[in-house]
């Protein structure tokens, strides 16, 4: 239920910390001393429309916060918990409007959006009046108070997961229909695909070990023939070493001829025929090192050579041709298994919708017997609310083979507010006055189903008699030993059956005018129901009959 509303700056409002409790809470008060402003605080805080206008003359920004006390199990904190927030404690939200325009949005004092704040607001909250009709006009919300009503949400999930795994065994016949038929136009090109890459057994890291030994032979045999030709050198006929030795054995014979004369020489020749044969023995060790296979390096080649052209014939990198041969493969698997494939998922779609139709048959008729005692309970709530001549009716029109989420039925209220007149949508056919009294009548049969824990009820009482008002205010209380109920109203036989009475009024001068709220004792309330019965002066005779009122009612109660 609302705890507490607190608000700040907006329109009359300077300050105000209301408390609510349980049970019927009436607001009553003069025209234009701020009822509706309260309510449109409130609103505010459930993420309806903000609006610059809302924030007081003078003041930067106002603020409106609202707490709720819930139940752990109530759908709004499992939305909390969703959105990965902290459900502890009551339920807060709050919003700061500023004066620019712009609005910010807490639960629970994190910042969130006003989507999420909208979706929490309307579960903890209904706010209706003689001219809110949303819940009359919109028919999936008829279908889910049928389902609420009945006791039909098991059936509807039921329903609702048939659906989805009908579906998507749909959607999976429909993909592998489509993978068949591509592959069938294909089929020729696919086999002749996996074929070459199935000769050519590409591995996935195999261009880049191909290019690295390609190069690294390429570089070897450049090498190579370079001490290849230091090689001929050496070992051809233009070879340094025969002449050199043959020049320093005739120097040695004739060393002896000259003493001292060519030793230097001699030596010299010596030392660079020892240093000729070190290279020559170097470069036939680094010949033999750079050995290499010029056939390997020719497969290497047309291998690396290969690849790269079934690369770019399929349009994808080298390493991706394995994969893709595996993904031509699986398809022409597809084509070559399709139609028992197909058959398969026939029967599974088959199957999955036969389960649809059960459950959405069974769903069907439980909202058809649904409707009738839903029916009769409104009906019967409508003498006392001077709709004896009115009638009242749930429309369910079933279609088995427009097979939806929520089942296979449109549900609508419908009336007739005259015997012999056509009957149709409530919002079309009733007036305000009717169509408040017969969204009561519909609140109290559905009070412990498919309802927020707080009904707001904005002047639904204007227009009517004593006798209605009555009526109304009977049903009122009736509806909160079930859920908090706060009424707006100007009618005395209302306001006398609340269990907690707040009075709005402004005060203040011509130049600031501020509205308040005040709790009444039992004297105050008397004297505000004699207000509510004899109008700007109160007599002797109201206060008598105020006294009456709120006397029989705590009799009653």
């Amino acid at each position: 239920m609302l705890a507490q509303l607190s608000i700040r700056d907006i329109v009359l409002i300077e300050k105000l910390d209301i408390g609510f409790h349980d049970g019927l809470s009436v607001l009553t008060g003069e025209t234009g001393a701020g009822k509706s402003i309260l309510l449109d605080a409130l609103s505010l805080a459930l993420g309806m429309r903000g609006d610059a206008a809302l924030v007081r003359a003078g003041a930067q920004q106002g603020q409106v916060s609202a707490a709720f006390d819930v139940p752990a199990d109530h759908p709004a904190r499992i939305l909390l918990r969703e959105n990965a927030m902290d459900d502890d404690g009551d339920i807060v939200l709050r919003r700061v409007q500023t004066a620019d325009g712009r609005t910010r949005v807490f639960v629970n004092d994190r910042p969130s959006s006003v989507t999420l704040m909208r979706e929490i607001g309307r579960a903890l909250v209904e706010i209706h009046g003689q001219h809110d009709e949303r819940a009359l006009v919109d028919t999936a919300a008829h279908r889910d108070l049928l389902d609420a009503f009945g006791r039909l949400r098991g059936e509807a999930e039921t329903t609702r997961a048939a659906w989805v795994a009908w579906r998507e065994a749909e959607q999976e016949l429909s993909r592998h229909r489509a993978r068949v038929e591509a592959a069938a136009r294909e089929a020729d090109y696919l086999r002749a695909s996996v074929e070459e890459l199935s000769q050519l057994a590409p591995v996935v890291g195999e261009e880049e070990e191909l290019a690295g030994m390609r190069a690294t032979m390429m570089r070897s045999e450049k090498i190579a023939a370079e001490i290849s030709e230091a090689q001929e050198l050496f070992a051809g006929n233009n070879s340094p070493v025969p002449p050199l030795a043959s020049l320093l054995r005739r120097l040695e014979r004739k060393a002896g001829e000259a003493p001292g004369l060519l030793d230097d020489t001699i030596k010299a020749l010596d030392e660079a025929l020892l240093a000729l044969d070190a290279a020559e023995s170097g470069i036939g060790a680094a010949m033999r090192a750079t050995e290499f296979d010029p056939k390997r390096l020719e497969e290497a080649e047309e291998r690396l050579f290969a690849l790269r052209a079934a690369a770019r014939k399929h349009n994808v990198q080298v390493d991706g041709l394995p994969a893709l041969r595996e993904k031509m493969a699986a398809e022409l698997a597809d084509l070559d298994a399709g139609e028992e494939r197909v058959s398969g998922l026939e029967k599974a779609a088959l199957a999955t919708r036969e389960s649809y139709d059960a459950a959405a048959a069974t769903l069907s008729a439980g909202r058809k017997a649904a409707a009738e005692t839903l029916a009769s309970a409104v009906m019967a709530e409508l003498p006392a609310l001077k709709l004896e001549r009115a009638e009242f009716m749930v429309q369910i029109d079933s279609e088995p083979d427009d097979r939806r989420e929520d089942g296979i039925d449109e549900v609508a209220f419908w009336v007739r507010t005259n015997p012999g007149s056509r009957p149709g949508p409530m919002a079309k056919i009733a007036s305000g006055g009717e169509l408040s009294r017969f969204l009561l009548a519909l609140k109290v049969a559905l009070a412990d189903r498919g309802s927020a824990p707080t009904l707001v009820f904005d002047e639904i009482d204007t227009g009517v008699g004593g006798a209605v008002a009555d009526a109304i205010g009977k049903r009122l209380a009736r509806l909160a030993e079930r859920v908090q109920v706060l009424s707006v109203t100007h009618a005395p036989q209302v306001a006398a059956r609340a269990a907690n009475h707040f009075l709005i009024s402004k005060t203040g001068n011509a130049e600031s005018v501020t509205t308040g709220v005040d709790v009444l004792a039992e004297a105050a309330r008397r004297e505000e129901i004699a207000r509510m019965l004899a109008g700007a002066t109160i007599t002797e005779e109201a206060r008598a009959a105020a006294g009456r009122l709120l006397d029989e009612n705590a009799a009653v109660s």
